[in-house]
């Protein structure tokens, strides 16, 4: 793989999103869900929520997205840590799931990871 090719986005819980996971690294490409709470038209910041905990996004290379505060909102992109060790999600892709249901997206999300650990293990012997 060459080494700009575009990485895919690791699905992570805005929980899991704590300076202590391994998802909270540096240029780490996530993917994250949650519901916008806030939107600066002139900063191009989104504010998204999960089970009380927020991430702010930088929207500024997205177009023909219409944010609406109550909306739900998925975004690709890259993971920056500012000094303060706060998080920025740099999106590169972003789209509207109004709709889906948060819990049964956890779920799901945690079967995927169940499955993905079993065919690993497996693999190996």
């Amino acid at each position: 793989m060459a080494s700009g090719a575009i990485k895919s986005g690791a699905l992570v819980t805005l929980p899991e999103l704590q300076p202590s996971s391994e998802f909270f690294k540096e240029g780490s490409s996530l993917r994250v869900t949650g519901k916008l709470q806030e939107y600066s038209v002139e900063t191009a910041i989104a504010v998204i929520a999960d089970q009380n905990v927020i991430l702010k996004i930088d929207t500024q290379h997205l177009r023909e997205l219409s944010f609406r505060v109550g909306s739900i909102f998925q975004f690709i992109g890259e993971l920056h840590i500012q000094p303060n060790n706060e998080a920025i999600l740099q999106a590169r892709t972003g789209r509207n799931v109004d709709g889906i249901d948060l819990d049964l997206y956890h779920q799901s999300l945690q079967l995927v990871r169940q499955f993905q650990a079993e065919r690993m293990n497996s693999a190996t012997t």
